[in-house]
């Protein structure tokens, strides 16, 4: 059975860093684009102050197994759900788990009344793209010079 439990920072340091480096590797095929630990750490704190039930460690008998940062912001005027990342370990992609990541951050989007949520995914990432395709995702477009599609879902609040 899976656990979303709220990330901590002073416990849970080394194991956010490492699935943010790697879901940059699997999305860009290296983390130089990571930037740096320290400003990656004060941003998550910001976030979670504000968002604490967005900022999750998935784990599966007590072992960390994928990560979900979602908040909500501002775009083009109105209040949308935003998927920061969605991240499996390596074992666990393709296994169904994603589903219940998936269903994670509906929830959370739902119980802050936004209808719409949008990710970036890298275009390279075919699998990550396909997954969202198949969750009712549609491309927008484009973004930071081609580098990434920004993709848009429909909250379905009957559900």
């Amino acid at each position: 059975m899976l656990h979303f439990d709220k990330i901590d920072l002073i416990k849970d340091r080394d194991t956010v860093i490492r699935f943010r480096r790697d879901s940059f590797v699997i999305s860009f095929g290296d983390d130089s684009g990571l930037g740096k630990e320290s400003e990656y750490l004060d941003w998550l704190e910001d976030k979670i102050a504000h968002f604490p039930a967005g900022f999750v460690l998935v784990k599966e008998n007590d072992e960390p197994i994928g990560q979900l940062e979602l908040s909500i912001r501002e775009y083009e005027g109105e209040n949308i759900g935003y998927v920061h990342l969605y991240y499996l370990t390596p074992k666990k992609r393709g296994s169904g788990v994603s589903r219940e990541l998936h269903h994670y951050a509906m929830q959370f989007f739902k119980t802050r009344n936004v209808n719409e949520f949008h990710l970036r995914v890298a275009t390279g990432n075919t699998n990550a793209i396909k997954f969202y395709i198949k969750n009712g995702m549609q491309k927008v477009g484009p973004e930071l010079d081609g580098k990434v599609f920004r993709m848009k879902g429909i909250i379905d609040i009957g559900v």
